[in-house]
């Protein structure tokens, strides 16, 4: 038996979802599962995680708006395609066009799925373009790392006495990955130089 099943969220801890929860009862959720004090733009929110879990093929998710389960388009269409593979239907109380239990809500999330991913693709060609016209300038790209030479020094030092990735990332401030690439880097440029 399809079941229709309720999710809300409040950013800040101060804040209420109590109108949220009694509209989405009022639409006839029996089960609701509510964050607070969480961003939507973090995808692991403990209750948004337990109401994935629970949801069943033919279920139907609803939300008073799209923003509570996404903080941008693309991952609301992300979270909309994982679930329609699913067998999960999504419906807005707010937002009309958003009722994936209806052959128009489905043709009309089709049709702003390929606009999505059309603007998606454009965005990372044009970014393509600029960053290979920038390293024909001698220009290069991106942030600059936050792993400056002290850290990597003093990340070579630490690794050498046996600690733990983690343990080095905790101690110099940065996260565990960029630790990880900037010692890949220093192996990668130690094996250089001893290569015949």
């Amino acid at each position: 038996m399809s079941n229709l099943v309720g999710y809300a969220r409040v950013s800040k801890r101060e804040q209420n979802p109590e109108a949220q929860e009694a509209e989405l009862r009022a639409a006839g959720v029996e089960r609701v599962f509510v964050d607070h004090g969480e961003s939507s733009r973090v995808k692991d929110r403990p209750q948004w995680l337990a109401c994935l879990d629970y949801l069943r093929p033919g279920d139907t998710l609803m939300v008073r708006r799209l923003d509570r389960i996404a903080g941008s388009e693309t991952m609301a269409i992300q979270t909309i395609n994982e679930l329609h593979e699913r067998g999960v239907n999504i419906k807005s109380l707010t937002e009309p066009d958003i009722d994936t239990t209806t052959p128009m809500g489905r043709a009309l999330f089709g049709i702003v799925t390929v606009f999505a991913q059309l603007r998606v693709d454009t965005i990372r060609d044009n970014t393509r373009r600029g960053l290979a016209h920038a390293r024909a300038q001698g220009r290069v790209g991106g942030r600059p790392s936050v792993m400056t030479p002290e850290r990597i020094a003093a990340a070579v030092k630490m690794r050498a006495e046996e600690h733990s990735v983690a343990h080095i990332a905790k101690v110099l401030g940065v996260g565990a990955s960029s630790v990880s690439r900037a010692l890949a880097k220093v192996d990668d440029e130690a094996e250089a130089t001893v290569s015949p």
